[in-house]
């Protein structure tokens, strides 16, 4: 099935989709990729308050766009890494048994699919600015919906990686 249909599944039923990602068996390629696609779509929703930016405050835009293309596509999949094993650990702590495999899919999976939110949100941080109510209220959706992906993502994962 599309990624993009799963994303839209993930909406109806978080745990669902990830108990079928998860039933698809361990591929570290695909969950990179969940990751990195996640990370792109985070990218190009920057872009807008970046060229605000730039027009109100005279900036480089290319400069800054670098920036924040080498920040999301090379550094920040290394601290989801380390995001993932924290995770994980909270879920032992709680009683959960996630797997490595599980924790990773959990928080790349609820990164991608709440991904539409973020281009929601930059788009209004480009027009309106990040200080706008509309703009940190759908910013706030969007963390919220992370994290309650990322969560039930969590929890399917302490079930068991595989269906028995």
């Amino acid at each position: 099935m599309p990624v993009s249909n799963d994303i839209v599944r993930t909406y109806r039923g978080p745990r669902r989709v990830v108990r079928g990602l998860l039933d698809m068996g361990p591929r570290e390629d695909r969950a990179i990729m969940w990751l990195m696609a996640g990370c792109l779509i985070v990218f190009v929703s920057r872009l807008p308050a970046l060229q605000r930016e730039t027009v109100l405050a005279d900036g480089d835009f290319t400069r800054d766009a670098t920036y924040a293309f080498f920040g999301l596509m090379m550094v920040a999949p290394l601290m989801f890494y380390l995001l993932a094993f924290l995770g994980r650990v909270a879920a032992y702590l709680l009683g959960g048994r996630p797997g490595g495999y599980g924790a990773r899919v959990a928080l790349f999976w609820a990164w991608l699919a709440a991904a539409p939110l973020a281009l929601f949100y930059g788009l209004l941080s480009g027009l309106n600015g990040a200080a706008a109510p509309a703009t940190q209220g759908i910013g706030g959706l969007w963390l919220l919906i992370l994290l309650l992906f990322w969560i039930s993502g969590l929890v399917e994962a302490s079930k068991g990686e595989t269906r028995s």
